[in-house]
């Protein structure tokens, strides 16, 4: 089973070829230029215009809504998995470790929500994920909270320079074999 490349911008390109990456998913700001990757479907890549900040009113920044969340859900459910779905940002830190937490989310609903927020620790000490996308995707996949408590739980991440991207497997080992 694919699990979830997340990248900086600036790494997009590489972690396609090396993974074989076939969708993407762009969380940048709006009207950010950048090249899709050739190996990227253009009707599999959506882009997301979004700051990377976690409250409204600041300006000309746009801050993630619930109908930016909702695309990125709706982009996760369509993905085939058979290959792993790209996420992306300008750093690889706040929004795209957010929004591969709920597409994890969106495609296998069973999961614990303190063991995936384990395993993205585990992926990345750098990820500190947008805590409005994790309010929003929270409420948006009838989590009651538990996918905010998990991501506060696992804390702020260490201090990054945006070039570590990683993988987050969707399901702990133990259930990634199993039936």
């Amino acid at each position: 089973m694919a699990g979830i490349i997340v990248s900086p911008l600036g790494r997009i390109a590489e972690m396609a070829v090396r993974h074989g990456c076939r969708e993407m998913l762009s969380l940048v700001a709006k009207g950010q230029d950048f090249h899709r990757p050739g190996i990227i479907d253009r009707d599999k890549h959506l882009t997301i215009g979004v700051n990377d900040i976690s409250f409204a009113g600041t300006g000309e920044l746009i801050a993630p809504q619930e109908m930016h969340v909702a695309q990125m859900i709706d982009f996760a459910r369509k993905w085939d998995r058979s290959r792993p779905l790209l996420v992306h940002c300008w750093m690889g830190v706040s929004r795209s470790p957010a929004a591969a937490l709920i597409a994890a989310l969106a495609v296998e609903p069973d999961q614990d929500d303190d063991a995936l927020a384990r395993r993205l620790r585990l992926a990345s000490p750098f990820a500190t994920p947008n805590a409005r996308i994790i309010e929003i995707g929270d409420d948006a996949l009838s989590r009651k909270g538990r996918l905010v408590a998990a991501v506060r739980a696992i804390g702020r991440g260490a201090d990054a320079d945006g070039n570590a991207p990683f993988l987050l497997s969707l399901l702990p080992e133990n259930r990634r074999h199993a039936g």
